[in-house]
């Protein structure tokens, strides 16, 4: 897709001053979240949001089921069920033990596409392989539901392994082809560029983990056959666009310079070669945003946004969302309290022509964002005392 270098310059530039360091931001929480439910206005609609359920403790993902059912995955490792609308109190049996610590723990959840026929559930976590603190690696697994419980879990992928520092999204998502598509962060040791690595890539596989003979790297020595794009820093949302079917990505930069991505078959993304973010000491990562060799984003964050979560809107109260992006926020400009959600417009070129922010009243850290099978948007809140919400078109 050709791309305006200076529409991406421009925006790394103001973002030249951004503010706060990690470590000082990582002090200050986010302000509770009320009771609800909230009326606000957008550019385009007033709509009311409310909140489907509480209680979670940093909540990562969540999923659907055919029988209206919903699966929501906590951090520290606890697999939770919705049934007929209600959180149940007990966390799903049989989910594996794993390694929660930092941001790091129990990720995606994710139904097979013919799910009413296998009851096939895929997982992805992290798991400490010995005692060695740099003995880290990221896990793909399958398992039964059986409605209260999972059985027979199969690790499909174990990861190499790194010390647990950043670089711990893994998202998961079925591409029109029907292969499983997983994201898997990096840090700053040069993984995402080395070919004998998964960390720093998208990877494509069969569903039952196996590499499909069509993968762009099979058969290329010194390659890791898995490997469907490569050069990502922290790929924290994936998502099928619903019209022209292209696997998108929104990762995180450092210090500003988060992205969103058409991921193609392999492609190099340039991390950590290329950046459009700073460090957190407050260098630019790179003298250059890009060179000859490697894909341009579709957008840029600068001040970052921290993104995570990947969504387009596919139902019928507000069509002019339907050809935007919606990407969750943990904060923005490394200040603590500024979570929302950015909606991405994109004309029929591809091309950013403007943004919104939304839900800043809200003052919420946003992990992920779904459609409902009932045409609503729903979001979940990565907090202590997290949340699930739905966005619904107010009442006149």
């Amino acid at each position: 897709m050709s791309m305006h270098f200076n529409r991406l310059v421009l925006p790394a530039l103001l973002g030249a001053s951004l503010l706060l360091s990690h470590g000082a931001a990582a002090q200050f929480g986010s302000a509770p979240l009320g009771a609800g439910p909230w009326d606000m206005q957008t550019y385009q609609a007033k709509i009311n949001v409310s909140v489907v359920a509480r209680g979670l403790a940093h909540p990562w993902s969540f999923a659907f089921l055919p029988n209206g059912d919903l699966l929501l995955t906590e951090r520290e490792g606890r697999l939770r069920l919705m049934h007929d609308g209600k959180l149940t109190p007990e966390a799903i049996a049989g989910v594996p033990s794993v390694h929660a610590e930092g941001m790091l723990g129990l990720m995606e959840v994710l139904p097979h596409p013919e799910f009413v026929r296998n009851q096939y559930l895929y997982l992805t976590y992290h798991k400490k392989l010995s005692d060695d603190p740099k003995a880290i690696a990221f896990v793909l697994a399958r398992a039964h539901f059986t409605g209260n419980a999972l059985t027979d879990l199969q690790e499909l992928l174990v990861s190499d392994t790194w010390d647990g520092a950043g670089g711990g999204a893994a998202r998961l998502a079925f591409g029109t082809d029907g292969k499983l598509y997983m994201s898997l962060g990096a840090t700053r040791d040069g993984a995402a560029q080395e070919t004998n690595s998964l960390r720093g890539k998208i990877l494509r596989l069969n569903e039952d983990g196996s590499v499909p003979a069509d993968n762009p790297f099979v058969g290329k020595q010194g390659y890791r056959p898995e490997i469907y794009s490569m050069g990502h820093r922290n790929p924290a949302g994936l998502a099928v666009h619903p019209t022209t079917g292209e696997l998108w990505e929104s990762e995180y930069g450092p210090n500003g310079g988060d992205e969103i991505n058409i991921i193609r078959a392999g492609k190099n993304y340039g991390w950590p070669l290329v950046s459009f973010g700073r460090d957190y000491p407050g260098p630019f990562i790179s003298s250059v945003p890009w060179k000859e060799g490697m894909e341009m984003p579709v957008a840029t964050f600068s001040p970052g946004i921290s993104p995570s979560g990947l969504a387009f809107y596919t139902g019928k109260d507000f069509p002019t969302w339907t050809t935007s992006a919606f990407v969750g926020a943990s904060r923005v400009g490394q200040i603590p309290g500024t979570g929302r959600m950015v909606r991405v417009f994109f004309d029929a070129n591809g091309d950013e022509r403007s943004r919104e922010d939304l839900f800043t009243e809200l003052k919420q850290r946003i992990r992920d964002i779904r459609m409902g099978p009932d045409g609503l948007m729903y979001f979940l809140t990565e907090e202590q005392d997290g949340a699930l919400l739905v966005i619904k078109l107010a009442a006149k």
